[in-house]
């Protein structure tokens, strides 16, 4: 399944600069595995070593925050729009 992935700034070094990269997969899990193998590294700063989401990255599949849905194993369906969104801290 194809669908565009969303790069916050902070992440664009590895994609090139661009804000916006194609990814496949039928879960997030699939579609996050061939955006790192696309651009390595970034997985790294998206997924923690156990292999789940970083606490402080939020991760939407169209408008559902995978958190309270399915993780990593969220459907990714064709012509979605993953939005990867790192946590702001402030005061």
């Amino acid at each position: 399944m194809s669908v565009s992935v969303r790069i916050p700034t902070i992440l664009r070094t590895y994609t090139g600069g661009n804000a916006e990269v194609s990814g496949e997969g039928a879960t997030l899990r699939d579609v996050l595995a061939k955006l790192d193998s696309d651009y390595p590294g970034i997985g790294a700063r998206i997924l923690d070593e156990s292999g789940k989401i970083r606490r402080f990255v939020n991760v939407y599949v169209g408008e559902e925050d995978v958190r309270f849905a399915e993780g990593l194993d969220t459907p990714a369906p064709d012509g979605v729009q993953i939005s990867i969104i790192p946590a702001v801290a402030g005061g």
